[in-house]
């Protein structure tokens, strides 16, 4: 077993790092609960001859107990000795609200002797939903692992993620009740309109280093915040999966159909009926609900549909103080004859109007009905003046804080610094990216958001929210923000400036229009723009930006994270390499940094992975990733004919080996191109993929490399190119390669293929070199 996981770790490690996602956890309730809104209200909430009720549970429509009950069979739900069950499964439903199902939860568990085996069979934990089926998992669940010594995987349609829970010097001095970041505990997201999910558990060393206080592990999808961490309680609690499975229900988010509300009001089907309106799914997938108008309750799917609220019908409730008169969807308030007001009880209610009174009320009340609300006025004056002044002072406090005195202090002392690093203010960055609206947002990362902003110069920006930020290295972002603004380079995206004010730095970038490198390789439609000269052209952009980063800044630059994610298009087709949350300053006196490993799946250096030793040469293995991406229009992880994924730098290299090569370049790249120039291109990306870092080139001998193979000219214009029949076997070397240059002189760096479904990102120390990597992970 130990064997097979070292093998397996060996091959997992040249392709991938992971980057830890953590959530705290809430709190926890003692059992589910049934959110009552709209769709359980009214006097019909089922059809009629139906059943109501399943043990505690209500099923309203268009959920139904048997056969007609329901809107369609994809919402039919059975009742089995007063407990719900989703169809025929063995699913079982506690709750449905008006977009909203809570389900029994799964628990993947390993237990461990002391000696390091199984003490009981493996539990795996996977629930799929069907593509026919109206729901999907809320983002209001969470992914979480509990014990000391794991690395669960979550898995689904196109989304694989991770995450870490160790004990720091395997010790249960580190875990901390209420505290699931990591050690003892750890919890990542899931994207909206995930249909299926499977879970497995990997352990490192089978926990036979905690198995004194952590015996077992265990991973679960569940509400978030329905679990709490109780901390080292939870980690030798022999009643934890019965605790979980009792407590913390999954949560779905359901829809009808496939349409949206344009679409769906256009077929006899719609199922809105009269006084509601349809909303849209938000789950990112189609599909609508229905939800009743304001003043009024009941069903929206059942006929009539929506029946008004008679406000004025419960004394206790009634809004009004005197008179009241219900009205369709509203009501409304009056005073009798002799009586002044408007009539409401949390308005100025009715006032009996007596002409021989004494004393003058109206204007008694009148003169405290002023005071009272000069009173309410100047407090809320001086609120507002006190919350202003503690604005002012944390944007100072955090000013400080993330080394804005030392930025100024740098900027002074340096000539053409005002201009060339502009700082600026958190009312600016705000105004420009309307309060940070969802609509302005243009992409999310590990390390923060990334919104669309105008200037007050009608400048369109691009500005990054960090998650995050580490105190003990702001003097190190500080000076990587000073040395950024300098780089002038026509392919590197432009750094404006920064903001401190705000609790994490926000940095200002030029803005590029047209998406990233990858979302145009990867287009199912082929952009048609995207021709071997315009490959190249990209290619020897990026490869001269990386070159003038290593070789021409005023301190050199390591990207550390060049993929063609982080390459984007302007209107014009011009590369620019950004994203430098990753990117490390070399001091001029060094030749390498120890750092921690960073990086993405199918790009990671692996010299750099094994090590923790950060060189220019791992930018250039990256790049060389990128250019196979270009040639071939294959991911950097591939899917194989038995449905196992494996890299493409492996497919690569070993296609050039067996001299097929030929087959797997794009078709409209092998078109275009003559065999010495792809010849040439291919053995550029194998040098640039050597697994030792002192075997590739420099990026300045790539780029000029680059540059010298745009100038081929393509010998297909003898119309060997446009011949239909032409044969595909053939490959691009008249000449056989040497098998010896294959992947066995890269050391091992190709043995293995990668069945991990997904692109994983993460961030290790270089002591987690040893990771094992189980790759049987169940679909």
């Amino acid at each position: 077993m130990q064997h097979k996981q070292v093998a397996l770790l060996f091959s997992f490690s040249t392709c991938c790092v992971l980057i830890l996602t953590l959530t705290t956890a809430h709190h926890t309730t003692n059992s589910p609960s049934i959110n009552t809104t709209t769709i359980t209200k009214g006097d019909n909430i089922t059809k009629q001859g139906c059943q109501k009720q399943c043990g505690n549970v209500t099923v309203p429509y268009p959920f139904g107990i048997g056969h007609g009950c329901a809107l369609d069979e994809v919402f039919q739900l059975n009742c089995s000795t007063s407990t719900l069950y989703i169809g025929e499964s063995d699913i079982q439903v506690y709750a449905i609200s008006d977009d909203e199902m809570r389900i029994s939860n799964m628990v993947a568990q390993n237990c461990y002797s002391k000696s390091g085996v199984l003490s009981l069979p493996e539990v795996p934990a996977g629930i799929s939903m069907g593509s026919l089926q109206p729901y999907s998992f809320s983002t209001l669940n969470r992914f979480t692992a509990i014990g000391c010594d794991e690395i669960p995987f979550i898995t689904g349609l196109n989304f694989t993620s991770v995450c870490v829970s160790f004990c720091f010097d395997n010790s249960s001095d580190s875990v901390v009740e209420g505290r699931c970041m990591g050690e003892g505990c750890c919890q990542t997201e899931i994207p909206k309109g995930l249909k299926y999910f499977d879970t497995e558990l990997i352990s490192l060393r089978n926990h036979t280093d905690v198995w004194y206080f952590s015996p077992c592990g265990y991973a679960f999808l569940g509400e978030a915040n329905r679990f709490h961490f109780r901390g080292l309680p939870d980690l030798n609690d022999t009643n934890f999966v019965k605790r979980i499975m009792d407590n913390v229900p999954i949560v779905l988010d359901w829809a009808i159909g496939n349409l949206t509300c344009v679409e769906a009001r256009e077929h006899k089907d719609y199922a809105c009926l009269n006084n509601s309106r349809c909303v849209d799914s938000d789950t990112g997938l189609s599909g609508y609900r229905c939800s009743c108008d304001p003043g009024y309750k009941g069903n929206p799917y059942i006929s009539p549909g929506c029946q008004d609220i008679d406000e004025c019908a419960e004394s206790d409730t009634n809004p009004c103080e005197l008179n009241c008169i219900n009205m369709p969807g509203s009501y409304n308030c009056s005073c009798p004859e002799g009586y002044t007001g408007d009539g409401k009880k949390d308005g100025r209610g009715c006032i009996a109007v007596n002409s021989n009174s004494e004393f003058p009320w109206i204007k008694f009340s009148v003169g405290m009905g002023v005071g009272f609300v000069s009173l309410v006025v100047g407090s809320i004056l001086l609120y507002f003046c006190i919350n202003k002044r503690k604005v002012i002072k944390n944007r100072e406090k955090f000013f400080r804080q993330n080394g804005g005195i030392l930025l100024k202090q740098q900027i002074s002392s340096k000539k053409g610094g005002v201009e060339a690093t502009k700082i600026f203010t958190a009312e600016e960055l705000k105004k420009a990216t309307n309060n940070y609206a969802n609509d302005r947002i243009l992409g999310r990362g590990g390390n923060g958001i990334v919104y669309r902003g105008i200037l007050s110069d009608n400048r369109i920006v691009a500005i990054k929210k960090s998650k995050f930020v580490d105190e003990n290295q702001i003097e190190q972002f500080i000076n990587e923000v000073l040395i950024l603004t300098q780089v002038n380079h026509r392919n590197v995206v432009k750094l404006f400036g920064c903001c401190l004010e705000a609790e994490v730095p926000l940095l200002v970038y030029e803005y590029v229009s047209h998406g990233t490198l990858y979302e145009h390789i990867h287009n199912q439609s082929a952009a048609p723009w995207l021709s071997l000269q315009n490959r190249l052209r990209i290619a020897a952009e990026t490869a001269s930006s990386l070159s003038y980063l290593h070789s021409s800044a005023t301190m050199p630059i390591i990207h550390r994270d060049v993929k063609s994610t982080n390459i984007l298009l302007d209107d014009v087709y011009t590369a620019k390499v950004s994203d430098f949350g990753a990117s490390r300053l070399v001091p001029l006196d060094q030749t390498h940094i120890a750092t921690l490993v960073q990086g993405t799946l199918g790009y990671l250096d692996p010299e750099y992975f094994h090590t923790g030793q950060l060189t220019e040469k791992s930018d250039v293995y990256s790049f060389g990733v990128v250019l196979a991406e270009l040639l071939t229009g294959m991911k950097p992880i591939l899917r194989d004919n038995s449905n196992k994924d494996k890299c493409l730098v492996e497919y690569f290299v070993s296609s050039m080996n067996k001299n097929n090569l030929f087959q797997i370049l794009d078709r409209r790249v092998v078109r275009e191109g003559g065999l010495e120039q792809l010849q040439k291109i291919a053995e550029l990306v194998k040098s640039c993929l050597h697994l030792h870092g002192e075997d590739r080139p420099t990026m300045k001998e790539v780029a000029m490399e680059l540059e010298s193979l745009r100038k081929f000219t393509s010998p297909w214009a003898n119309g060997r190119g446009h011949e239909e029949n032409e044969d595909e076997s053939s490959d691009l070397y008249t000449i056989p390669i040497d098998s010896n240059t294959g992947i066995d002189n890269f050391s091992g760096q190709y043995p293995y293929s990668y069945t991990n479904s997904s692109i994983f990102s993460g961030q290790y120390s270089s002591d987690t070199s040893s990771l094992i990597h189980n790759t049987n992970i169940p679909r």
